[in-house]
C-alpha cells in the first residue's frame, strides 16, 4: 500500500525548568492512505506527542515527517484535527463553528452558496442538521464532538487526527460516537490516526494498533495487524475469537511487557 504519512527516526524534546526531557526517542512509522491507525500506550508515552508532530503543532528535534509526499513543517488543511476537548467558538452556533473551518479553506475558491451547502453537508454527515442554529451551550458533550468532527471533516482533510476524542464521554454516548466513526470513515475513505487508553476502542476502530513504550524516549514497542473484516458490529464482535485475541496481545504488551509506570 501507498505510504501517505511517514516518521522516519523521529525524536523530541522539550526543556523543561528541571533541563531536557526526551519525550520520543527515533519513532519510525509508516501509514497508508486511507488507513485506520491508533496509537496506544500509558499516560506519557508520547501518544499525543506522536499526533501533534504530524498535525505540525509542533516541531520534531530530529528525524523527518512527511505527508503525501511533502514534508510536515507547520499546520494544514489537509491534517484536520480534533482534541478531547470539543474547542467550540461558545459565541458562535454549529454552523458557525464549522463555517468558520470551511471559509478558511476554501473561500475565493467557492461561492458563499457553495461554503453554505459544504457546511451543511458536514453537519448531516454526523447527523446534527437540527441542530444547526445551536450554540454550544444548547447540545450535549457527545453532539459537541460531533460538530468537531464535522469541522475536521469539512475541510476535507487527506488526514483526520483525533486525540482521545471520546475520552470525556460517558460509555454510551462514546460507543455510539465510535460507531458513527466507522460510518463516516467507511463513506470518506479518510486516513486516519487516533490517539486512545481504550483498548476495546483501538481494536474496534482501527487497522494497525501502534503500541508505544513507556516515556521518557517513548518509541513504537509493537505494531498489532487488525484483520478484521469492514464493515464491523461491535455486537457480533463481542463472541468473536479473533477480536479477543487482537485484545489479548494489546493487554499484553502493556500489562507485562510496559508494565504501566509508578504516579
Amino acid at each position: 500500500m501507498e505510504k501517505f504519512v511517514e516518521l522516519t527516526q523521529v525524536s523530541k524534546h522539550f526543556d523543561t525548568k528541571k533541563g531536557r526531557f526526551q519525550a520520543l526517542e527515533g519513532v519510525n512509522l509508516s501509514i497508508a492512505k486511507g488507513e485506520f491507525v491508533t496509537l496506544i500506550g500509558h499516560s506519557g508515552c508520547g501518544k499525543s506527542t506522536v499526533l501533534n508532530l504530524i498535525a505540525g503543532l509542533l516541531e520534531a528535534s530530529a528525524g523527518g515527517l512527511i505527508c503525501n509526499g511533502r514534508e510536515i513543517d507547520g499546520p494544514g488543511p489537509e491534517r484536520g484535527v480534533v482534541f478531547q476537548n470539543h474547542s467550540l467558538l461558545p459565541w458562535m452556533t454549529c454552523f458557525g463553528n464549522v463555517y468558520l473551518a470551511v471559509e478558511k479553506v476554501f473561500a475565493g475558491k467557492e461561492s458563499k452558496a457553495q461554503l453554505k451547502a459544504r457546511t451543511e453537508a458536514a453537519l448531516a454527515m454526523v447527523g446534527l442538521s437540527h441542530a444547526t442554529h445551536k450554540h454550544p451551550n444548547e447540545i450535549s458533550g457527545g453532539m459537541k464532538q460531533r460538530v468537531g468532527i464535522a469541522r475536521a471533516l469539512a475541510m476535507e482533510p487527506k488526514v483526520l487526527l483525533l486525540d482521545e476524542p471520546f475520552g470525556a464521554l460517558d460509555a454510551l454516548t462514546r460507543a455510539h460516537l465510535q460507531d458513527e466513526l466507522l460510518r463516516i470513515v467507511g463513506e470518506t475513505q479518510s486516513t486516519v490516526v487516533m490517539v486512545t487508553h481504550d483498548v476495546d476502542e483501538a481494536v474496534l476502530l482501527s487497522d494497525r494498533i501502534v503500541m508505544m513504550t513507556n516515556g521518557p524516549a517513548a518509541t513504537v514497542g509493537d505494531i498489532v495487524r487488525v484483520e478484521l473484516p469492514r464493515p464491523r458490529d461491535r455486537l457480533a464482535l463481542a463472541n468473536d475469537p479473533q477480536y479477543h485475541a487482537y485484545r489479548t496481545a494489546v493487554l499484553e504488551f502493556l500489562y507485562q511487557r510496559q508494565q504501566r509506570p509508578a504516579a
